[in-house]
């Protein structure tokens, strides 16, 4: 488990960030429905060589959830800027490793807020369009439903979600490690929202601004994904001149769980 031990305020929103090793600056960025502890059995090898940020987004993971929240792409592209700035990283140009949701954020970092990085790393990434599923469109009509579900049918639905992102069976403690800050009313509620507030504006306004960039961006993909299939991840390899795409045979959209290890390694092979 990852400590995120740290508090950082955000328009007076709390947020859980923490960090490990020492050397050159390296953020994981999460993705939805996870948390930074997708970055569990990751994050301790990279910091054997570098400093290593990490934090839950607005909304998810042990940083704030409330009923009048605004955790759309936009804020959480806003937040890693802020965040980038609390840390005394603005000048830095650190390394940024974005998944899903958290790839978007990474690039709206970039190519919106204007956040300088040393190489970027996207890990099958939200970050072209077309975007979201028949399941995001339905709750999004009906959020108020999905929030008011019976505990137990919601946390079925939450693990059928998760493993149709996954190639192999998730195991248990993982599940019920994702799970854990989704349950109750006000993880319950603060799930359905994260997906009722999914705006493909967002990606739009940063797609619109791809191009090369005076840094390195490389790409890691599930080659079993169907959320984002590895067409997607060609498409946006062209789009931002990409220096590399590295597709793992045996693994699907939530790869740091399927092969952490050969999510370490393509990382290695180019921080």
């Amino acid at each position: 488990m990852l400590d995120l031990d740290q508090r950082y305020t955000h328009h007076g929103q709390s947020v859980a960030w923490g960090s490990i090793g020492d050397g050159d600056p390296i953020i994981l960025v999460h993705g939805f429905p996870w948390s930074a502890q997708a970055w569990r059995r990751i994050a301790p090898w990279l910091a054997k060589t570098h400093k290593v940020f990490y934090f839950d987004m607005l909304g998810t993971g042990q940083s704030e959830k409330s009923a009048d929240q605004d955790v759309n792409e936009a804020v959480q592209s806003d937040l890693l800027a802020a965040l980038v700035k609390h840390w005394g990283l603005e000048h830095a140009r650190p390394q940024v490793v974005g998944h899903d949701f958290g790839g978007l954020a990474a690039l709206r970092g970039h190519f919106v807020n204007g956040i300088a990085y040393g190489k970027l790393h996207l890990i099958d990434a939200v970050a072209v369009l077309p975007s979201g599923s028949p399941f995001y469109a339905h709750v999004r009509r009906h959020e108020a439903a999905f929030a008011g579900l019976p505990d137990y049918a919601h946390e079925a639905l939450f693990r059928a979600y998760i493993q149709n992102a996954a190639h192999y069976p998730l195991r248990e403690e993982a599940i019920r490690l994702y799970f854990a800050p989704w349950s109750g009313e006000e993880g319950k509620a603060a799930f359905y929202r994260q997906i009722g507030q999914a705006d493909i504006a967002n990606i739009e306004e940063a797609q619109q601004r791809y191009g090369k960039t005076d840094f390195d961006i490389h790409l890691i993909w599930g080659a079993q994904d169907t959320f984002i299939p590895v067409s997607q991840g060609k498409e946006l390899h062209g789009l931002v001149d990409a220096r590399s795409f590295t597709v793992l045979p045996d693994a699907a959209h939530i790869c740091h769980e399927d092969a952490p290890e050969a999510v370490l390694g393509a990382l290695l092979r180019n921080i």
